[in-house]
């Protein structure tokens, strides 16, 4: 039986949330409950957006709910010699190619229609269109991003708590980004080689990314490594049924320590959402042995 092996996988571009504290919770959980290792992994390859204070902060915000680690941190910022060369890999093998279309031409190029988190698929337009990527610079004056070629089908999935999934990502918006225009590797790309590495098997994270799965999947395929098990779990809403935001602030972790809330209570809340029976106050430890994945709830969460 394979060991299980999870990671908490923060992105320093704000400060933690309620909502990010539960999904937290549920895969220390799921992962203490089998005796399996926890890897925190700092998600900062997002250089515009991420900064060092959201990093100490989300450290604290961890250390203070109860939820540790066996390994790390690691900084995906300091990984970028593993990207380098999974890229140079999928270059060699033709699984992705150079593409200069703009956001507006694909918008105007794309026919089919789409959820708006996706945006609209990529109708192919570079595909084979450019032998190299200095073929693709000197036709369009600027440098090009690279797409994974994805051939059409489903690709289904069992999944923790919504059961088998699905989806064809040819149709949910087609040949995805690996690396932006300026070097910067995608989310998609770093995340699969940070989880192969470190050889997680299961990923647990908020339902509204679930397309991303699919894609993920075929990388690794396309890379030789074996996916691991997901588990999409409902994002938390207020009370208003808005999903909780960094950028708004909500539920801010930091701001309730400062506050003086005890942790216990934050913690026998965010329990009770799971549908674990818990008292006004509770230490995480007390939460392993009654932590059940069929009791996790299908729909969206609302925490005020």
């Amino acid at each position: 039986m394979i060991a299980v092996r999870t990671r908490l996988a923060p992105s320093p571009t704000g400060t933690l949330h309620l909502g990010n504290a539960r999904t937290f919770l549920i895969n220390w959980l799921g992962a203490r409950q089998a005796g399996g290792a926890v890897v925190l992994r700092i998600e900062d390859i997002d250089r515009a957006r991420c900064r060092r204070e959201y990093v100490e902060r989300c450290l604290d915000d961890l250390r203070w709910l109860g939820l540790t680690w066996d390994e790390g941190p690691i900084f995906q910022s300091a990984r970028l010699a593993s990207y380098e060369q999974v890229f140079a890999r999928l270059v060699e093998a033709g699984a992705i190619y150079p593409c200069v279309c703009t956001r507006k031409e694909i918008a105007a190029a794309a026919s089919a229609p789409h959820a708006d988190d996706e945006g609209p698929s990529y109708p192919g337009t570079c595909r084979d269109r450019f032998a190299t990527a200095d073929d693709a610079t000197r036709a369009a004056g600027r440098r090009p991003a690279w797409r994974f070629r994805v051939a059409p089908g489903e690709v289904p999935f069992d999944d923790l708590v919504l059961g088998r999934v699905a989806l064809d990502p040819s149709r949910t918006g087609g040949d995805f980004v690996v690396r932006s225009f300026d070097g910067t590797f995608a989310y998609q790309l770093a995340v699969v080689v940070d989880d192969a590495a470190m050889g997680i098997t299961e990923v647990v994270r908020g339902d509204d990314l679930v397309p991303s799965t699919p894609r993920q999947i075929l990388l690794h395929h396309a890379l030789g490594s074996t996916p691991p098990r997901f588990a999409h779990v409902p994002l938390v809403v207020d009370a208003e049924g808005r999903r909780l935001s960094k950028r708004h602030g909500d539920a801010d972790l930091g701001l309730m320590r400062a506050a003086g809330i005890d942790a216990g209570s934050v913690l026998a809340r965010l329990a009770r959402s799971c549908g674990i029976d818990a008292d006004a106050r509770v230490a995480v430890e007390e939460l392993i042995s009654r932590f059940e994945w069929s009791r996790l709830p299908r729909s969206r969460v609302v925490l005020d």
